[in-house]
């Protein structure tokens, strides 16, 4: 009997994708440890042949992260750059990608030093203001990809506006909502072709799966994409498969906590007399906090901050002091860390690059977990001491 879901999120993120066990009336879906699938003849294969091509475990995850995200089609990767990289697969040489110029230094790195070899050009324009679009569009612009909120300078991208000019000009639009996870926006809903995740962070919760996602409701889209899914062979085991979607059972409960957890470190950074600036979308004084407010349904446990000069030498001394913010890369697990995006993250841009944007060698970022506040205020305190 298929399972009848809420649209309420809460209900789609503890059923969506998950049916009781045929076997055994298991409630979490099994890890189908398995390769291959025995065909009752040739071609009667029961909808299984291949685990590169379909896997029951991944199967189930991916219809919960496209519930999730309002979407007709769900669709996992080893890794958020693998799911990426065949984003981008779907170009030919030639074609051209607008992007925000202050991307994921992964992402930046895919684009300029593998895929612009191949032939395909990428513009890095400032994007906070979204008629800058159109500025850059040429006959052979096939893809505009976006980052909302950013990372790591927060910045919020107009959604909406991105879509009316990627529909005016017939150009593909792609989101990347990493930050937002699908529990604060879901840009699927705004009228975006595309949209990723890295499944590492929020969808897992946990810092202990590598994945990435991919939702749409275009169908030959869908198609496209499970072909190169399927073909360049970039997926996710069944053991991650069944991590994900656990992780995702309580996505709206962490977010919850992630989001009020931000707002009192955000606010306390903002207040303390050594830091010069802190970028979180939840402020006023935020360039684009009105769209943040519209397309968002809070502002999240992402923040990054400078301080009043721009010394590394500063910034390295109160991250080797934190305690409970770990010095790590990735984001979005139940413990808070902290990262130093132009040695971490983003060491593959160019110094003079992060520079434009203000990413500046003093710049921290952190992810906000989900520990009680008051150790989490105790720790930086004592670490700006």
């Amino acid at each position: 009997m298929k399972k009848e879901i809420s649209n309420k999120f809460g209900t789609k993120a503890v059923h969506a994708g998950v049916k009781p066990d045929p076997a055994t009336g298991a409630i979490m879906t099994p890890i189908y440890q398995t390769t291959t699938y025995v065909q009752r003849s040739p071609g009667d294969n029961l909808g299984y042949e291949y685990s590169r091509t379909q896997n029951p475990t991944r199967s189930a995850l991916q219809e919960s992260i496209a519930a999730l995200e309002n979407a007709k089609y769900g669709l996992c990767f080893g890794s958020g750059m693998a799911a990426i990289d065949a984003v981008i697969k779907l170009l030919s040489p030639g074609d051209e990608v607008i992007a925000g110029d202050d991307l994921y230094g992964g992402t930046y790195r895919i684009f300029t030093q593998v895929f612009a070899k191949y032939g395909i050009k990428f513009n890095f324009i400032s994007l906070e203001d979204v008629s800058n679009i159109e500025k850059h569009i040429t006959p052979n612009t096939k893809l505009i990809w976006i980052e909302t909120p950013t990372n790591p300078m927060m910045n919020i991208i107009d959604i909406k506006g991105a879509v009316a000019i990627a529909n005016k000009y017939k150009v593909m639009l792609g989101v990347d909502n990493t930050f937002a996870t699908p529990y604060l926006q879901n840009p699927l809903d705004l009228g975006v072709d595309i949209v990723m995740h890295s499944a590492t962070k929020y969808l897992s919760g946990h810092s202990d799966v590598v994945m990435g996602a991919l939702a749409t409701n275009n169908d030959q889209l869908a198609k496209d994409l499970a072909f190169i899914q399927k073909s360049c062979g970039a997926v996710c085991g069944p053991q991650d498969s069944f991590l994900v979607l656990r992780g995702i059972k309580t996505l709206h409960l962490r977010m919850q906590r992630h989001c009020e957890n931000g707002e009192k470190v955000a606010t306390y950074l903002a207040a303390h007399p050594k830091i010069g600036k802190v970028y979180w979308p939840g402020f006023e004084s935020h360039p684009n906090h009105e769209v943040a407010k519209e397309q968002m349904t809070g502002f999240g446990g992402m923040i990054s901050f400078v301080f009043k000069e721009d010394n590394q030498q500063q910034a390295f001394r109160v991250l080797e002091r934190l305690k409970l913010f770990a010095l790590a890369e990735s984001l979005g697990g139940v413990e808070s860390l902290s990262n130093h995006p132009a040695t971490m993250t983003h060491g593959a841009v160019p110094k003079e690059e992060r520079m434009k944007v203000g990413l500046l060698d003093s710049l921290i970022r952190l992810s906000v977990g989900i520990e009680d506040i008051e150790d989490l205020i105790k720790d930086l305190e004592q670490a700006l001491a």
